[in-house]
């Protein structure tokens, strides 16, 4: 799925278009108290983010960008070990010297030459602080009744970017680390089951901490209008949505 392109269905008249940029993605810019942040919106789960000459990339995987084109990275962050996730290659491909690639223990035990944080970790990476925030299933599970990402594998992380939080879920339910969240301004929550959300689960994490925009990503074949019905009356939660299936 390369270079695929983020259609946009805006929700609110008031949110912002995005804009074209020069790898074909489109992007939205918002303003923190230190400057632009860009947001591209590249597949799936994966992410770039643009700040301040720095460049941070979210679940780096070849199958949606040709990463041998994409801008160097400062920062790589894995929200876990799958395979729609946790890409060696592309990684490879973005780092230069001096990137900082942190992801999780599972990944680590792949292969991955990274930093490891667990769940609850806070670092501070160029003047970023990076939190991880447990990323689980409560319900769904695999035949055998082990969950598809058991507590503990996997991150969500909530970066600050000046005066404004941004929370990647990664592949996670609406567990109650989630729902106790407060002060995020940007969160992108997955909503494709059995592996995550369904419409309503995201809507009830979305109620829960009440981030001002909501990105619905990772949602395969979920129809994300879905979740903008069910929050239609929550006047204070933008939804945005972008072609992240």
């Amino acid at each position: 799925m390369y270079n695929l392109v983020c259609s946009i269905a805006i929700i609110t008249l008031l949110a912002p278009a995005a804009l074209v940029s020069q790898n074909g993605f489109q992007t939205d810019t918002e303003k923190t108290s230190e400057g632009p942040l860009t947001i591209t919106c590249i597949g799936h789960g994966t992410l770039m983010f643009s700040f301040k000459g720095l460049t941070i990339h979210v679940d780096p995987v070849m199958r949606e960008a040709d990463y041998s084109t994409m801008p160097n990275a400062d920062i790589i962050l894995v929200t876990h070990e799958h395979g729609d996730h946790l890409d060696l290659t592309a990684v490879s491909e973005i780092s230069k010297k001096g990137t900082v690639f942190i992801a999780t223990r599972s990944c680590a035990d792949r292969g991955a030459d990274c930093r490891v944080m667990e769940n609850g970790d806070e670092v501070t990476v160029n003047g970023i602080v990076i939190r991880a925030v447990p990323a689980y299933n409560i319900k769904n599970k695999r035949d055998n009744g082990q969950p598809f990402h058991p507590k503990g594998t996997g991150n969500g992380y909530i970066l600050t970017f000046g005066d404004t939080n941004v929370y990647i879920a990664g592949d996670t339910e609406n567990t109650p680390e989630m729902k106790a969240l407060s002060d995020i301004d940007i969160a992108f929550l997955p909503m494709n089951l059995p592996y995550t959300m369904d419409p309503a689960m995201v809507a009830d994490a979305a109620r829960a901490f009440r981030p001002s925009i909501l990105y619905p990503y990772h949602y395969g074949n979920t129809d994300p209008k879905e979740l903008a019905a069910l929050l239609e009356d929550e006047k204070d939660i933008e939804v945005r949505i972008r072609t992240l299936q």
